[in-house]
């Protein structure tokens, strides 16, 4: 017995579905099919039962949704009587559909003059039919509303596939790359400002099902009648690619493409500025660093700006590629058999961000890196097979994310050294700094690095590699800033203590502490507020874990670890104890008792 739900079907081929129908016809009594669809053809298609037309919210739910949105911004406690009543005639015109409701008093709500409201119902709101159904139209006027920056970046995700979730932080990059974020406050970075336009648009529910990790928006995804206006305001700018038939249609106007890479000898514009390739699944094996592939991009495509050729199985980069002079925006990222980079890609001089995340075959970064003096992303997780950082990366002061920095292990390959982190003030998201124990005078270097003042890192992985300080209480130089929220220290063997400065970085979230390491105390973490994971494995000479923190009464159990969620201990063979101080009930007592909770017994929910 089975339940398919075959959700928003738009397949109009009777043939198809017959041909299903075949494959599902052995289900025992009492299976199930669920089709939700759009489109009257595919409901009739696919059931001889009548379909189940979904009707729109009841007038009290519409209009509590309407009223929980566009009253947002209204500084009163009580919209007046004038707005609501002009509300609820704008509101007869949504059709009870949520989608509509909310973008509509999304709109709404920056809007806070009688005037503003009764213009929107007299003069654009009229002009939609009165047809049933008629929902484009409706949005579109959401979109007319919207400030000229916000329209070009929308309009943009028109080149996302329907249901496809959106990074966010990518998003960013590419309305970055084809200059739609301006920089009004110096003060802010382009990547913030492109923020604070993906918040406006969501404010306005032009997307949905967006997900964030407490410091930044992470995924999205555009509601299909959303997608729908995207590719009606981007019109011919803007074109998704799938098919041969749809490449030809694809006009010289054309300055954003989507497409599957095996269709890319198939277009005609020489003015694009975007190219994104989507592979499919059967075309991921396919090797796409031909020569012939690359002379295509490279001699049709001079006014690219963003060039997006991940999971592709490149092997090589054409030195040629300096010739793409606008270029701002490269990923080659997830293709696993590139070992190296062309010397040419340093004359790229408006590149803005280079992802090279899982290019796991990676062995270095191109020498005279420094010549990119607008870069601001080099993105290297999971690039196990760098050996070095090129010398000069210390100059690039307008880096904002660089998520691996590799030590030279030995001195041969001539790289950079921890120094050169010094002055990238600039610092965002994770970095993870690899082979530490092979770092030679580790406490001169391990200050010179000034982790202490990069404020804005949010995350911070020290890897030590099967290398080892001399000095084992080097790890005390390392201190990060107190804004850090996640910590993971791997294979640092030091001494009988962890380092004092754990205790001051309240805002901790996460910590990761992996062995083999000789440290017998862990102090003072008992009491960081905000601490919701800790995971310490591989920790064979670890005995007890030490809170010398303010004393509490007896039984007051609000400052051990308050926030603490998730508790992973593994391999730590010598535990004994977790300690904490606590003062007996009579305040006038001198006698202090000490409570012992019992690693074995630990749970939190």
């Amino acid at each position: 017995m089975y339940l398919l739900v075959l959700d928003d079907i738009w397949n109009e081929e009777w043939e198809q579905w017959v041909s299903l129908k075949k494959l599902l016809m052995g289900g025992a009594k009492g299976s199930r099919i669920i089709v939700t669809t759009r489109s009257l053809k595919v409901a009739k298609i696919t059931s001889k039962c009548q379909p189940h037309v979904l009707k729109g919210l009841s007038d009290d739910d519409a209009w509590s949704l309407f009223k929980e949105i566009a009253f947002e911004q209204i500084s009163t406690d009580s919209p007046s009587s004038e707005f609501v009543e002009i509300g609820k005639q704008i509101l007869e015109r949504c059709g009870g559909v949520p989608l509509v409701i909310r973008t509509i008093a999304g709109t709404l709500s920056f809007k806070n003059s009688k005037n503003d409201w009764l213009s929107f119902k007299d003069n654009e709101l009229a002009r939609i039919s009165q047809n049933e159904g008629e929902i484009l139209p409706t949005l579109n006027l959401s979109y007319d509303h919207l400030p000229s920056h916000l329209k070009h970046c929308f309009a943009y995700c028109r080149l996302y596939p329907k249901d496809h979730k959106i990074d966010v932080r990518t998003l960013v990059q590419f309305w970055i790359a084809q200059g739609f974020v301006k920089q009004s406050n110096p003060s802010q970075s382009l990547e913030e400002i492109g923020l604070g336009y993906f918040k406006d648009l969501v404010e306005r529910s032009f997307f949905q099902e967006v997900e964030d990790d407490e410091t930044w928006f992470t995924t999205c995804k555009m509601h299909d009648l959303m997608h729908d206006l995207a590719e009606l305001v981007a019109g011919t700018e803007s074109s998704l690619v799938d098919s041969n038939s749809s490449a030809s249609e694809v006009s010289e106007k054309c300055r954003h493409v989507s497409i599957s890479p095996s269709l890319i000898p198939l277009l005609k514009g020489k003015k694009l500025r975007t190219l994104l390739c989507f592979p499919k699944e059967s075309e991921q094996s396919q090797i796409m660093s031909e020569d012939e592939t690359w002379d295509l991009i490279i001699s049709r495509c001079r006014c690219l700006r963003v060039l997006k050729l991940n999971n592709l199985n490149l092997n090589t980069i054409p030195r040629s590629i300096h010739k793409l002079k606008h270029l701002r925006y490269l990923d080659l990222s997830d293709n696993p058999n590139l070992k190296i980079l062309p010397k040419s890609i340093c004359n790229m001089q408006n590149l803005h961000a280079l992802k090279l995340d899982w290019c796991v075959g990676l062995e270095e970064l191109p020498k005279k890196i420094e010549k990119l003096v607008n870069i601001s992303h080099i993105g290297c997780v999971h690039c196990y097979g760098l050996t070095h950082m090129p010398r000069g990366i210390g100059k690039l002061t307008s880096l904002e994310m660089l998520s691996r920095f590799v030590v030279d292990k030995d001195g041969s390959h001539g790289g950079a050294d921890l120094s050169e982190l010094s002055g990238l003030m600039n610092l965002k998201g994770e970095l993870t700094i690899s082979n530490l124990g092979f770092v030679k005078n580790a406490k001169e270097m391990f200050r010179a690095a000034n982790l202490k003042e990069k404020q804005h890192l949010g995350a911070l992985v020290l890897e030590w590699g099967d290398g080892n300080n001399d000095d084992d209480k080097s790890l005390e130089d390392l201190q990060p800033h107190p804004n850090l929220k996640m910590l993971k220290v791997d294979g640092w063997r030091g001494d009988a203590k962890f380092p004092s400065w754990l205790s001051l970085l309240k805002k901790l979230v996460d910590i990761t502490i992996w062995g083999p390491s000789n440290f017998k105390h862990l102090s003072s973490i008992a009491q960081l507020p905000c601490l919701q994971q800790l995971k310490i494995s591989n920790l064979t000479e670890l005995e007890c874990m030490e809170d010398h923190g303010p004393s509490v009464r007896q039984g007051d159990t609000e400052s051990f670890f308050p926030s603490l969620k998730v508790l992973c201990l593994w391999n730590c063979p010598n535990m004994k104890s977790w300690w904490r101080t606590t003062k007996p009930i009579d305040d006038d007592s001198n006698e202090d008792d000490t409570t012992v909770i019992r690693a074995s017994t630990m749970a939190f929910p």
